[in-house]
């Protein structure tokens, strides 16, 4: 089985409504309880927002450490799930429950080696 890294991308701005929030909440908690009955759930969770992030960018020898986000964009890593699933398919049939789940567009990649 290979293990892929579902990335769940969410916009810049405002945070949804707590009732928007709470339905979403709901579907990914399913998504999940489906993934672990499967015996696919690796781990998942979501992000603080970028502006809690620290950089450390290697230079001359030493390290720089800054605040915020490495890159700036109109959309930030918002979460992830890593699944184990026996090809890529399977895998995206999981991206597809997520981002359904979510309401966000998820990457799907494949973890190397």
């Amino acid at each position: 089985m290979t293990q892929y890294l579902l990335s769940v991308y969410q916009p810049d701005g405002p945070i949804p409504e707590p009732e928007v929030l709470a339905r979403i909440g709901r579907d990914l908690d399913a998504v999940n309880n489906d993934l672990r009955a499967a015996g696919a759930w690796v781990f998942s969770n979501g992000l603080l927002p970028p502006s809690s992030s620290t950089v450390l960018r290697p230079s001359g020898g030493d390290v720089l450490v800054t605040d915020g986000p490495f890159a700036e964009g109109k959309e930030h890593l918002g979460g992830f799930t890593i699944v184990e699933a026996p090809d890529l398919d399977a895998a995206l049939e999981w991206g597809r429950r997520v981002a359904l789940a979510s309401t966000l567009p998820v990457e799907v990649r494949p973890f190397a080696g």
